[in-house]
């Protein structure tokens, strides 16, 4: 296996088109004076996948990495035919990211979020000497973790105490890794503030969110899997959201392969679902607009309480930023829907009985609208559809297997100062 070299590319700011260079860790054009996303565009414009044994990296043409990190696995895409056929579809393709190994399908920690983490920390250059800030509801905490672990990248968790049950590992981590957490009552939005607050620091390093593109390209990955096995890009595509970051990164990679030209011209429906009563994203599009609706935040965290999909909880997404969720579906002639606790637990249910393996809730909530598009009407059964099951096989990585838990270094009341969050955690890593 060759040696990854460092992927050549430039930066687009999606909403003025300028055209500049990376020279760092850019998550922002500089020179914008209204929010957008910057867009990667690689020097490499053809799709041309390396081998399996790169596990991720095997896109590395289309991810903006300087390096390639050790134990990455790469999203397997198969051919429904249980769910297919409990469906009436005949052409129902699903990428899963997650752990069963009947498939090939090696992600130990379960979640597609591994996909950021391995894009992510190797667009870190190898003398990087600041520590990482990443906030989550857990499952994206846990794939940076191991990530960050295994090649000793210092790292700085900030997560909502009531969502640390999701922080397991298969063996102990590094002490690099170091965890905080919001309170218990606090959701995920409290964890982004508690994380801010570390990153007037120089020593602190903001992972970026959906504003990095190492995340976004590295999401994007499902889709390039997706269309490495098909031949071509599906008709609609599926997945719950909590930022939608997913569906934003699944439309620019519709982009690119269109550029490419081999993979036909058209782009695929977003059709992105969240879990009732959390809807921020869904009652904003439902009233057309690109501006959340005014969301309380005592009623928010009840809601994120609520849900049995607490990953999909974020208050501040991208959607109406230029080039976020919003445009993505606007361009797409996407649509968001709502699914029930009731609904996801019944789809997890009918994807084990005809898939084989368990998945997560929020894969769940994917299934679900699926399931409802086509009841609907909205998806002919000759549709080539692709389901992003974004997380499974837990159960089925956790037989015969002790696992390990991170615990939370420090605890911090939802009304800390920020001079106490910075103070307290420089401490952790003095």
């Amino acid at each position: 296996m060759e040696a990854l070299k460092a992927t050549a590319y430039r930066l687009r700011n999606v909403a003025t088109n300028r055209l500049f260079d990376d020279t760092g860790w850019i998550i922002d054009d500089p020179q914008a004076d209204k929010p957008a996303l910057v867009r990667a565009e690689y020097a490499q414009k053809q799709f041309q996948p390396k081998g399996k044994e790169y596990g991720l990296y095997r896109f590395a043409d289309w991810l903006p990495v300087q390096r390639m990190l050790e134990g990455s696995c790469a999203p397997v895409t198969y051919r429904s035919e249980g769910l297919a056929r409990a469906l009436g579809l005949k052409n129902l393709y699903i990428t899963f990211s997650g752990y069963y190994p009947e498939i090939g399908a090696q992600m130990t920690t379960c979640s597609f979020k591994e996909t950021e983490a391995y894009s992510v920390c190797g667009r870190l250059g190898a003398d990087n000497d600041r520590i990482l800030v990443v906030a989550s509801a857990g499952n994206t905490a846990r794939a940076f973790a191991k990530v960050c672990s295994e090649n000793r990248i210092p790292l700085l968790l900030s997560v909502p105490e009531d969502n640390i049950g999701a922080l397991w590992f298969e063996k102990p981590l590094n002490d690099c890794v170091k965890l905080i957490a919001a309170q218990k009552g606090g959701d995920y939005f409290d964890a982004i503030r508690i994380s801010n607050m570390v990153l007037s620091s120089p020593r602190f390093l903001a992972e970026g969110g959906a504003k990095n593109i190492a995340r976004r390209d590295g999401m994007s990955t499902t889709v390039l899997s997706a269309v490495d096995h098909i031949g071509r890009i599906p008709d609609f595509y599926f997945q719950a959201v909590g930022s939608g970051t997913g569906a934003i990164a699944a439309w620019e990679a519709n982009l690119r392969l269109i550029a490419d030209g081999r993979f036909g011209t058209h782009k695929m429906r977003l059709m992105v679902s969240q879990n009732t009563p959390f809807l921020p994203m869904y009652k904003a599009w439902q009233a057309d607009s690109r501006a959340l609706l005014p969301y309380d935040d005592d009623q928010a965290r009840r809601d994120a309480e609520t849900i049995l999909a607490k990953v999909l909880s974020n208050r501040q997404p991208p959607y109406g930023i230029a080039g976020g969720l919003y445009d993505a579906l606007k361009d797409t002639q996407g649509d968001v829907l709502a699914v029930t606790n009731e609904e996801l637990t019944a789809a997890q249910r009918l994807f084990e009985e005809t898939e084989g393996v368990d998945i997560y809730s929020a894969a769940g909530v994917a299934v679900s609208s699926l399931q409802a598009a086509v009841k609907a009407g909205t998806v002919p059964a000759d549709a080539t559809v692709m389901l992003n099951v974004t997380g499974g096989g837990e159960k089925r990585f956790g037989r015969d297997k002790q696992l390990w838990y991170l615990k939370p270094a420090i605890v911090f009341p939802l009304d800390v100062t920020a001079d106490k969050v910075l103070s307290d955690v420089s401490a952790l890593f003095a």
